[in-house]
């Protein structure tokens, strides 16, 4: 019997609801028992996952999410936990790889957990934080077997952030934004009213799982290959109207300005510069909205197009478009988001304390509209 197989019978013996927690899969040891060795010159990420959390011990607890069969490979989809999030009052949702050709998000991830584990050992204030005040939940391979492949898609050919069932209020770019033409062109959505991909139901069940009504939560997706500067992009992606909670946004961009006032990301709705469909974080803030659930999804999309602009060859390496080749670029991008994150953990765990309510989220609510969206 095959993992998956094996996965979906105990799932119906144990009366598990798959749609909130989703079923057990092997350990993440056991599944990559299987395929290490064979992994070792493709998939050097989720090596570097497993590297880490045997580094890390009890620091980290992983959890197989879901299992991708790609070529004569079965690849895990793995979430990492620092921390306690049964308890915690906060959680901090980081997610990379959910297109299989964009590595370097998922290196960035994983520079950033190598400093968190590290950092435990030693500052104990700082693990304290872990022990009920937040929880780190992190995917840093969403998209195993498109990475493993080098594509943006899935190995079924789904772009997976075009993938949710939801489009366009407005007119998006055309095949960018998401097509559903053919499979055999990127941002392929996938045929309407059809399964979701396993991917995309592995990080629903995660949010189901640890986004609760009474503890707010940050998402950061780490994505690169848009333009020369780096971006903190706020949904939506399927409108050009503000989201819901657009205060809340501009309340934590003032926080990170008065902070850092000397930073270099362009911070501001996706929509400015480009509509489309399906996209997850569109989806799923709105899912949790309707729950009474906090959630405030953000991503940083890296600027690759600098990476080429100071390096023409990567334009005729298709991975030389979204990761930088040159290892001493390479080294600035990974510790270059380091302060970023660390503050978004930290406006996590102290969200009550800058959050907008009342008269002051409509203040923000109109800053947000001088900022943003003065032409609606």
């Amino acid at each position: 019997m095959g993992y998956k197989e094996q996965a979906r019978m105990e799932d119906i013996a144990n009366h598990t609801d798959t749609a909130s927690y989703g079923p057990d899969f092997p350990d993440f040891t056991s599944v990559m028992d299987d395929c290490r060795g064979r992994l070792r010159h493709r998939l050097s990420e989720l090596l570097s996952t497993e590297q880490l959390c045997r580094q890390a011990g009890d620091l980290i607890t992983t959890r197989t999410e879901a299992l991708v069969d790609v070529d004569e490979f079965t690849l895990p989809v793995v979430s990492l936990t620092i921390g306690n999030p049964d308890i915690a009052k906060h959680c901090l949702l980081l997610t990379a790889g959910i297109h299989g050709v964009e590595r370097i998000g998922t290196q960035v991830l994983l520079a950033w957990l190598e400093t968190v584990i590290e950092r435990c050992r030693w500052d104990s204030n700082w693990r304290s934080q872990f022990e009920s005040e937040i929880a780190i939940v992190a995917v840093p391979l969403v998209n195993p077997g498109g990475m493993l492949q080098d594509s943006r898609c899935n190995p079924n050919g789904i772009d997976l952030n075009r993938h949710a069932p939801i489009d366009a209020e407005d007119k998006v770019p055309f095949l960018v934004g998401g097509q559903r033409i053919s499979k055999a062109i990127p941002w392929y959505r996938g045929k309407r009213g059809a399964d979701f991909e396993s991917e995309f139901v592995a990080l629903q069940n995660i949010i189901k799982r640890y986004c609760q009504v009474d503890r707010p939560s940050i998402v950061v997706d780490f994505h690169s290959g848009f333009g020369f500067q780096d971006h903190l992009w706020i949904p939506y992606a399927y409108r050009r109207q503000p989201i819901d909670d657009i205060g809340s946004y501009v309340a934590l961009k003032l926080l990170w300005e008065r902070n850092f006032p000397h930073h270099n990301y362009v911070f501001g709705p996706q929509a400015m510069h480009y509509l489309s469909h399906g996209d997850i974080w569109d989806y799923f803030h709105r899912q949790c909205r309707a729950e009474g659930i906090t959630l405030l999804p953000l991503t940083l999309e890296m600027g690759s197009w600098l990476w080429v602009k100071k390096h023409p060859q990567q334009l005729f390496s298709f991975a030389g478009l979204f990761n930088p080749t040159v290892p001493h670029r390479h080294a600035r991008v990974l510790r270059g988001h380091l302060l970023l994150i660390d503050f978004l953990l930290a406006a996590a765990r102290n969200i009550e304390h800058w959050q907008p309510k009342g008269e002051q989220e409509r203040e923000m609510q109109q800053m947000a509209q001088s900022l943003w969206y003065r032409q609606l």
